[in-house]
């Protein structure tokens, strides 16, 4: 986690999807916008990786309290992405941003977990490929 680009009010993260749940094994990247009212105001966060889920739309917007009206100054940016990760494994389907994805996590919870495990593997991939790219920049010895 940090600024992208030296920007201090752009920041990337990453959030490991959690076992037990579909989107195990899954890497995904995360934006954070932060803005001058910080810590006032909650930060925009958004998925750069595509994730098949009822809070989280096609833009990688998402629905979730804490970055809206239950925001307090108090919170850290690690409990932020903590309930994000929460909300991974425990999608809130009463206050769905895609009622679509909602309604089947509801009447057909295996189609939903297999798409949300094929759109997982998607994010697997990509880490792989980066990493695979790193490589041939000569960072073979970079940890991730």
């Amino acid at each position: 986690m940090g600024p992208v680009n030296d920007n201090i009010w752009f920041w990337q993260a990453v959030i490991m999807g959690c076992p037990e749940s579909p989107y195990a094994g899954g890497v995904f990247r995360v934006l954070l916008n932060f803005s001058p009212e910080d810590p006032y105001g909650p930060p925009k966060v958004s998925f750069k990786t595509k994730v098949f889920h009822p809070n989280i739309d096609s833009d990688g917007t998402i629905c979730l309290d804490i970055l809206k009206d239950k925001w307090i100054p108090d919170l850290s940016i690690s409990a932020v992405l903590l309930s994000i990760k929460s909300l991974l494994a425990d999608p809130n389907i009463d206050n769905p941003l895609v009622p679509e994805i909602a309604h089947l996590y509801k009447t057909d919870r295996p189609k939903y977990e297999a798409i949300a495990r094929s759109w997982t593997q998607k994010s697997e991939l990509d880490l792989q490929n980066i990493l695979q790219y790193i490589s041939v920049l000569g960072f073979a010895s970079l940890a991730v």
